[in-house]
């Protein structure tokens, strides 16, 4: 009993106020809590460096629907660990060498501290940016079988004043939703399409990866679209100003809320027309429980091997950059000690 106790708060006092700080303590202690998974080889977030993307003729253009429709934008919450917006269920994404028909269920954002303060999970070439928008996408393969695919989608800062329009709208609900657990309705008047003006989805990275918190389950198809989002500095340092990670009147601010990247392991970076054309199997470096995909000899489609668990892409907080045991592993310490004197 004492044991179970002990590992329960260090996992509630570790994910919850620990993850917050600027430290990499989440990308440490992830591998510990979730060992089978978060250990894995083909996990996420990845630096994409751009040298060593290859080209697959097979990554054709979505074909996205409802994404220009009202009203399909149905709920925002703070979850303590990022923003979340619901989409309706008539929002669908196909094309691009996906395996069907995929179901757009939600999209959340990921930050750092700040316009000034790289805070997205994926790089290319080393290169982060304030925001990541990730949009979490759902498919039943042969009626049974789920499968993740996510759209990721960066954002750059301007030197604008409250634009987008489109972003101006959206953060206009943060105050709304200041605290964890808090909800509200989103305005018909807002689109998908109008939160992605200047992105041009017919150019993207294509990879096997993961989620992104524990159970970190792998096998979820990334596409990473290579424009971002502008979006203004006064908005997006609303996301760092405005919501908590808890509804304590001393609640913390939710900053930092992004994992840092892992490595690649041998992993194919693809994309359309993005240098020699990729021949013969494209396949994960390993097979495991947790690798859900394979390729086709014959026209490369990432299929689905086996069942994958229905798991959100909602990411509790996270600061990682380049982990530094030398600043976390105090700490770490500190929160282990807390835990044991408070059994």
């Amino acid at each position: 009993m004492k044991m179970n106790a002990f590992i329960t708060c260090l996992a509630v006092c570790l994910l919850h106020e620990v993850c917050s700080t600027p430290t990499p303590v989440c990308d440490l202690v992830w591998p510990i809590i979730a060992e089978k998974d978060c250990n894995g080889t083909q996990q996420s977030p990845i630096d994409i460096v751009t040298a060593n993307v290859q080209a697959n003729t097979n990554l054709t253009a979505f074909t996205f629907t409802g994404y220009n429709d009202k009203a399909m934008l149905n709920e925002i919450t703070n979850t303590g660990r990022t923003i979340k917006v619901t989409l309706d269920q008539k929002m669908h994404v196909e094309g691009g060498d996906l395996p069907g028909l995929f179901a757009s269920k939600q999209f959340h954002l990921h930050w750092g501290n700040g316009s000034a303060t790289p805070g997205s999970e994926h790089s290319v070439n080393g290169k982060r940016y304030p925001m990541e928008l990730h949009i979490v996408n759902e498919a039943k393969v042969n009626g049974s079988v789920p499968v993740f695919a996510a759209l990721g989608i960066f954002i750059e800062a301007s030197n604008d004043t409250g634009k987008p329009e489109s972003w101006k709208t959206l953060t206009s609900y943060l105050a709304e939703i200041a605290s964890a657990g808090d909800k509200t309705k989103v305005s018909d008047t807002l689109t998908m399409d109008d939160l992605l003006p200047g992105v041009d989805r017919t150019k993207y990275y294509r990879y096997l990866g993961s989620l992104t918190t524990p159970n970190c389950d792998e096998g979820v198809i990334w596409t990473i679209f290579k424009d971002p989002i502008q979006v203004s500095q006064d908005l997006i340092d609303l996301f760092t100003t405005t919501v908590y990670i808890n509804q304590t009147t001393n609640s913390p601010l939710m900053i930092n809320t992004f994992r840092g990247v892992q490595p690649i392991n041998g992993r194919i970076v693809m994309s359309p027309g993005a240098g020699p054309k990729i021949t013969g199997l494209i396949k994960p470096t390993s097979v495991t429980k947790t690798t859900r995909f394979v390729g086709n000899k014959t026209t490369g489609l990432i299929k689905p091997t086996s069942v994958a668990k229905s798991t959100s892409l909602v990411k509790p907080t996270s600061t990682a950059t380049n982990p530094s045991l030398a600043l976390s592993l105090p700490l770490l310490s500190v929160v282990l000690l807390y835990c044991i004197l408070s059994l």
